[in-house]
């Protein structure tokens, strides 16, 4: 983040409602940012990953932008099909509080 968005950003996070909705979707947010950046490295279009895994490209569609929400098992076929594995990883919450700065 930087620029206009980011102060504005940071001014709401002031509100601890809003810091609150807003740390409860990085989890969610990441995930979907994940899939978006892994179909990007692999070189696939949303169409590609779908032929290959058997997942609508409209369902593909509404994960990326987070319209639905995944099962571990779509991420294992989804991963699958873009020659990947899926890891998922638990961090301490030290480093969620740096991305709040």
């Amino acid at each position: 983040m930087s620029g206009k968005f980011d102060d504005f950003l940071q001014g709401q996070l002031q509100d601890p409602g809003i810091r609150r909705e807003y740390e409860a979707l990085q989890a969610e947010h990441a995930v979907n940012q994940a899939m978006i950046d892994a179909r990007q490295r692999s070189g696939m279009t949303q169409k590609e990953l779908a032929e290959r895994t058997g997942i609508a490209q409209a369902d593909i569609s509404k994960l990326e932008h987070g319209n639905a929400n995944p099962s571990i098992r779509t991420l294992q076929r989804l991963a699958k099909g873009m020659g990947m594995v899926l890891k998922i990883e638990f961090a301490p919450e030290k480093a969620k509080a740096s991305i709040m700065k």
